[in-house]
């Protein structure tokens, strides 16, 4: 396509533009004729490989866009294509099983999908009408979890941390716990992921037999941050698809939602904005909650998203946080502290939250002892102050209980993981609901107060430590036989000595 085609109404009467300044990401051309609507992918480049998504109108024919694709090679007076539709992803069951980038490209390497049906990236929420709550619980087989932070199925639970507390690990084990559980569809979004992370999380999820019902979707972090920006939204499409017309639950698992507003901020700042409090996006809120608000329930299927949220510098008052909060039915805070402790995960039982954890919903059992585990925590963590002044021997007899309790507990809500089994040499383990409750209920209740807190580490259920003191006193039978048989081979051995040949002479 050469330049003087760009001002041609003939050429298959396309309305064609140039590109009239490129600063960055940021791409302005100018369209003679028609300017093309918001949100209308245009394509530059000899062979049409550089995508721009148009973000503002200006006078005199200019439209600014953001590139989505690297503008190496771009230069002023360069012909661009306004395609006059929006990005389309495929959607259907033939996604199952692929890997994809925010255009619905495949980059995993196998066959192209050839002719598919595609759909707008840029959709509207479901409307109020079409909505549908539902108070039934999700389990996900980690103790922690489902006894203190109980998910809704259909709803938007946040993993809250800062680097290196275990976001991604837990995310990973969620979703070899629940897609082979739940009949449904898996979808992972990652924003801003290592490269390295995503090639790790494809072979994991391939070697945990669910590949076949999920479906993977990047931006990566080396790509521009228009790209980041709008992955999730293309993800988000793939998933409404098989909500609305396959009729199937959706599991939704974004990695990472700071990198979405991280990526906005600097989409923000490219087009010149004047950043808002701590440095970011005057539309923060707006662009968060366009996000949020197409993850619902319908009477046909169910959303349910599980998200992770970077928290830098572990401020959790930082407004990417608290802005993700609003919009949350449970927020799962991981804590650096108990990380640092090695009690994985390293969910903070009395900073998270879950609307779901009332009688009406989890039943009144699983209210009391959730209610009793936090109550037990919460004063064990006001006499650690005491403890480490004056010692544990200066409390009262009920606060020594109390200490004994709490720290067993806290060893009881740790669990082996499938995904970190090369790591840590614990067999994973997945836990039902039931076994966690009746775990806690008798650490409360003292049955366990003359057992060493470390046999309480890294179980499943708590009849996994029955097994191991019955092995235990399998071994006991044998020892005190092997004790008895030494002691009578010590006596013939002092019989023989004593037998001396003046002996045998005089019995002669």
């Amino acid at each position: 396509m050469s330049k003087e085609q760009a001002y041609n109404p003939d050429v298959n009467d396309k309305n064609m533009g140039l590109v009239s300044a490129v600063r960055g990401s940021v791409v302005d051309v100018y369209f003679p004729d028609v300017q093309p609507s918001l949100s209308t992918r245009l394509e530059a480049g000899p062979e049409s490989d550089i995508v721009i998504e148009v973000v503002s109108h200006h006078e005199g024919g200019i439209v600014r866009g953001i590139a989505l694709s690297p503008t190496a090679g771009l230069s002023r007076g360069d012909p661009v294509l306004d395609t006059k539709d929006m990005i389309r992803v495929p959607v259907g069951r033939i996604v199952l099983g692929r890997m994809f980038n925010v255009f619905g490209d495949t980059i995993d390497e196998k066959e192209t999908l050839g002719e598919v049906e595609k759909r707008g990236i840029h959709q509207p929420p479901v409307s109020i009408s079409r909505r549908v709550n539902r108070a039934e619980i999700f389990e996900t087989g980690i103790k922690a979890i489902d006894l203190l932070t109980p998910l809704e199925r259909g709803g938007k639970a946040g993993l809250f941390g800062g680097a290196g507390v275990g976001k991604t690990v837990l995310i990973t084990e969620l979703i070899n716990n629940t897609v082979g559980k739940y009949e449904g569809v898996s979808i992972f979004c990652g924003i801003g992921e290592r490269s390295r992370e995503a090639e790790e999380l494809y072979r994991d999820i391939q070697e945990a037999g669910v590949l076949d019902n999920t479906v993977m979707i990047f931006g990566q972090m080396n790509e521009p941050p228009g790209a980041r920006f709008l992955v999730g939204h293309s993800a988000l499409t793939m998933a409404e698809y098989f909500r609305d017309e396959e009729k199937q639950d959706v599991l939704f698992l974004i990695d990472n939602i700071f990198r979405f507003v991280q990526a906005g901020s600097e989409v923000s700042g490219l087009l010149g904005k004047m950043p808002s409090r701590v440095g970011y996006q005057p539309t923060l809120s707006t662009e968060i909650a366009g996000l949020q608000e197409r993850i619902s329930n319908t009477a046909t299927g169910a959303i349910t998203s599980i998200q992770a949220v970077y928290v830098p510098a572990d401020d959790f008052t930082d407004p990417s946080a608290t802005h993700t909060f609003a919009h949350l039915s449970a927020s799962i805070i991981l804590s650096r502290k108990r990380a640092s402790e090695g009690l994985y995960p390293a969910v903070d039982p009395l900073r998270s939250w879950s609307k779901m954890l009332t009688p009406l919903v989890v039943g009144q059992r699983h209210y009391l002892v959730a209610q009793e585990v936090r109550r037990t925590l919460a004063e064990y963590e006001e006499l650690k102050d005491i403890i480490a002044m004056l010692g544990l021997e200066e409390l009262s007899q009920e606060d020594r209980r109390v200490v004994n309790r709490a720290r067993r507990l806290e060893r009881f809500l740790t669990q082996p993981f499938v995904t970190t089994e090369q790591f840590t040499g614990y067999s994973g383990r997945v836990v039902e609901l039931e076994d966690a409750l009746d775990g806690c209920e008798r650490i409360l209740n003292d049955e366990y107060a003359e057992r060493s807190e470390s046999d309480l580490y890294m179980l499943g259920k708590i009849g996994d430590i029955k097994s191991k003191s019955g092995s235990e006193e399998k071994k006991e039978p044998e020892e005190d036989q092997k004790e008895d048989q030494e002691e009578s081979e010590e006596a013939d051995r002092f019989e023989e000595n004593n037998n001396s040949p003046e002996d045998d002479r005089s019995n002669n």
